[in-house]
């Protein structure tokens, strides 16, 4: 099974069809081995991981280390990708005990000033 994220157009148009490019040939290359592949948007991982879907790129890389108890944290492309797999898994298994519930991310995320306040979560713009 693979994962990716769903792109939205970037402000370069060459590096959007360069990206564009590069995406197709990596899951054209997939499915004709056979293998699945899911893809979701920036917020669907974002809310799946930290539980809100604005969350920054730090915020998912504290969570990710949280998540899998990684002893640092992991880089922003590697804390992207990590990201993905876990909202996979928590998207088709999300009573399993191997990953967080929705319950203990909302313990996680309060405890890196993620918590829920009228105006949104600390440190994000209201929604």
């Amino acid at each position: 099974m693979a994962v990716c994220e769903i792109v939205f157009v970037n402000v370069n148009p060459k590096s959007t069809l360069l990206l564009g490019q590069a995406r197709g040939a990596a899951i054209g290359a997939m499915v004709s081995t056979g293998l699945p592949v899911h893809e979701y948007t920036a917020l669907q991982i974002k809310q799946a991981v930290v539980g809100y879907g604005r969350a920054t790129k730090e915020q998912v890389q504290e969570m990710v280390k949280r998540i899998l108890t990684l002893p640092g944290l992991p880089s922003t492309d590697a804390a992207d990708a990590l990201a993905c797999a876990i909202c996979r898994t928590t998207t088709v298994a999300p009573s399993s005990a191997a990953w967080p519930t929705a319950a203990r991310r909302t313990v996680l995320a309060e405890r890196i000033g993620l918590t829920d306040r009228p105006d949104g979560p600390a440190g994000c713009p209201p929604a």
